[in-house]
């Protein structure tokens, strides 16, 4: 097991002036044992069937390249449950979550029954030390760590332990990056500098806006112009120098044409121009930590911000993006060496490093459409491409991991786009966006081709997506349906549909509870808080649960919901970190997928139905329904069929054994 923990809270201002330009520590080019080099570029959430029908189309003919010489696509397995970090963990270790931990993007503490995110989080200090106190200003003398949760030696450690450069960009489930490799840039899991994975901001004129609507991923502040000008703040995180809970700020003004839809924003020394439906580029933003902060040598917090104009007239409206880390000046550790992410930023530009910058919960919420979504999509694929150009004219050998991102998140809010049967589908406005999916796919290929155009000699190239997507039609109600069966039980069952994270459960008569999209947790005596399942009926209720779900029929469709249930010490290797995982985990059938209301403890009327939301496409489902893709430029040394596989694989390229036993 490897865990490795860094400053969080206190670090956002502490570190502002701190982290300035380090010297990276120089390194001898590294080969494989048998000259080989290896560039990885992932690809996340391409899809089998999809990519398959493209190739045939003619319309990747850069994939096509890679079957000409290396052999023809393949479907990779993906993981057990197929949701991101569990996935490129698999892949990252060459195991499965009995050994990395991953089992969910969310897991919960048995003995508190409190949920957290399963990468990554805040861990208070033992023995927190008073701040040091002065009228209205504090100096902090103790903060949280930011710590790592994955377990397992990735393969980037293996490697560089036999002398093999490594260069590992955007790998998710890897903040605070490892510091194992050469090079590395986190990417999915790291957060915002509110610690939020996305936090936007709406400012509005709109009189009584409904702010319920973006409560799962921005906040609304009311801004009214006034003689033509809109004055208001960017917030930021608490500021840490102020007794009390006082948000650190950074004043803005937009000045409105009286005639036109221009508009001219003001944010400091910064000045931009828009016009409405523009998007700026990246601002830099300091978020005054006010007279305490500068008595103690720091005067703000470096963060950057991209602004959207969406109207002037009638209402005042301006999206603002979640306040990113500026990699020019990162307040948390976001790179090996320190000061790679600024070295990267000073030769292509700031970039977005928030680990999924495609804001999904802006269109959830209303505030961005489709349009403008899909701009934002190009946006940071760009960033993407242009980064990983110059990664690619750098690097001197060894291992390339490149990620990207942009295909998994447009898949989510877009698939209903591809498929006239989702409940979504408009038959008037969804074909305009038939092929913003596939031209994504396009754009990929694009990549593909320029790294076969500049490929080092001796270089294997695989492409690989650690899933595939599919839509999601139907809901599935997994707590309700354990209160109807008898697992879950309520303390008042005429309110049970207002249960809301498990408040209102009756955890004395409850035997079996799901949390997290695909796992199911049993209410064992021990280990539990308040446990009642005994220890040796655990296998038994485990089997009835699983033939339980198995038979359910959804019956708007007659077809089973479920085709595949996981028991843990089944579908899991036998690692240090097999007993933390859930009893079960579900593969929901293709089509439906666990609500996201369940998955955080929450009850309902119904058990089905519809799925109604923006978030239209899904790979959270059975993994034999959503396989990745894996093509290589030659034959691997050693062939594999899913991602942990391929992960051994990567070793084995480079001419490194493998060591199985080592976790």
């Amino acid at each position: 097991m490897r865990r490795r923990t860094l400053p969080f809270a206190l670090a956002v201002a502490t570190l502002a002036l701190a982290l300035v330009a380090l010297a990276g520590c120089s390194r001898k080019p590294g080969r494989g044992a048998d000259g080989r080099r290896v560039i990885v570029l992932g690809f996340d959430g391409l899809d089998y069937e999809l990519t398959r029908r493209l190739i045939d189309e003619g319309r990747l003919p850069n994939f096509a390249r890679l079957e000409a010489t290396g052999g023809p696509l393949q479907p990779l397995g993906t993981s057990i449950p197929p949701q991101s970090p569990v996935a490129w963990s698999n892949f990252l270790t060459g195991s499965d979550a009995g050994v990395h931990g991953i089992f969910d993007f969310v897991h919960r503490d048995p003995k508190t029954m409190e949920p957290y995110l399963s990468t990554s989080r805040v861990v208070e200090p033992e023995n927190p030390r008073e701040p040091l106190a002065a009228g209205n200003c504090r100096l902090p003398l103790s903060s949280g760590q930011m710590e790592l949760l994955r377990r397992g030696t990735p393969i980037w450690e293996r490697l560089e332990e036999h002398g093999i450069e490594t260069t590992v960009l955007r790998m998710p489930a890897n903040f605070p990056p490892s510091g194992s490799a050469s090079y590395e840039l986190s990417g999915m899991g790291t957060p915002d500098i509110l610690g939020t994975y996305g936090t936007f901001t709406f400012y509005t004129s709109e009189l009584f806006y409904d702010a319920s609507k973006i409560s799962g991923g921005g906040e609304a502040v009311e801004a009214w112009p006034e003689d033509g000008v809109v004055t208001s703040d960017l917030l930021g995180p608490d500021n840490p120098f102020v007794a009390g809970k006082v948000r650190t700020r950074a004043p803005f003004s937009v000045y409105l044409d009286p005639d036109e839809p221009v508009a001219r924003l003001v944010v400091g020394d910064e000045e931009r121009l828009l016009t409405v439906g523009e998007w700026t580029d990246w601002v830099p933003v300091s978020l005054d930590l006010g007279l305490c902060g500068r008595l103690v040598m720091n005067p703000a917090i470096p963060a950057m911000a991209r602004f959207y104009l969406k109207s002037v007239r009638p209402e005042f409206e301006l999206y603002v993006s979640p306040l990113n880390l500026d990699p020019m000046q990162p307040v948390m550790p976001i790179s090996t060496p320190a000061d790679y992410a600024a070295r990267l930023a000073a030769a292509t530009g700031r970039f977005y490093t928030q680990g999924m910058p495609e804001d999904t919960k802006a269109v959830e919420g209303g505030v961005l459409d489709r349009a403008v979504f899909m701009d934002l999509v190009h946006h940071t694929l760009g960033e993407l491409v242009t980064q990983y150009r110059q990664v690619l004219a750098d690097w001197r050998g060894g291992l390339l991991f490149y990620y990207f991102g942009s295909v998994d998140q447009a898949s989510h809010v877009m698939w209903d786009t591809l498929d006239p049967g989702h409940p979504r589908y408009d038959p008037e406005e969804s074909p305009r966006f038939a092929d913003a999916i596939p031209g994504l796919y396009g754009a990929l290929d694009e990549v593909v081709g320029y790294t076969l155009d500049h490929l080092p000699p001796d270089t294997t190239v695989i492409v690989m997506s650690d899933h595939g997507f599919t839509s999601w039609r139907r809901v599935f109600h997994l707590n309700t349906w354990l209160l109807d069966h008898g697992y879950l039980a309520v303390h008042d069952r005429e309110r049970a549909s207002t249960v809301k994270s498990f408040n209102g459960v009756d955890w004395s008569r409850t035997r079996a509870y799901g949390l997290g999209i695909n796992a199911l947790y049993l209410n064992v005596r021990g280990r539990e808080k308040d446990g009642i399942v005994p220890p040796e009926e655990r296998a038994s209720l485990m089997r009835e649960i699983a033939d339980g779900l198995l038979a359910t029929i959804d019956p708007a469709t007659g077809r089973p919901a479920i085709s595949n249930v996981f028991l843990r010490e089944e579908a899991f290797a036998h690692g240090s970190a097999l007993a933390s995982g859930p009893d079960l985990v579900i593969g929901y059938a293709k089509g439906t997928r666990c609500s996201g209301t369940s998955a955080l403890g929450d009850l309902s009327a119904e058990v089905f139905g519809d799925n109604l939301d923006d978030w239209a496409g899904e790979h959270l489902m059975d993994p034999a329904a959503v396989p990745g893709i894996l093509l290589t430029n030659r034959p691997l040394v050693q062939p594999a069929t899913n991602l942990s596989e391929l992960g051994r694989a990567v070793v084995a390229e480079l001419g490194v054994p493998f060591d199985a036993t080592r976790e």
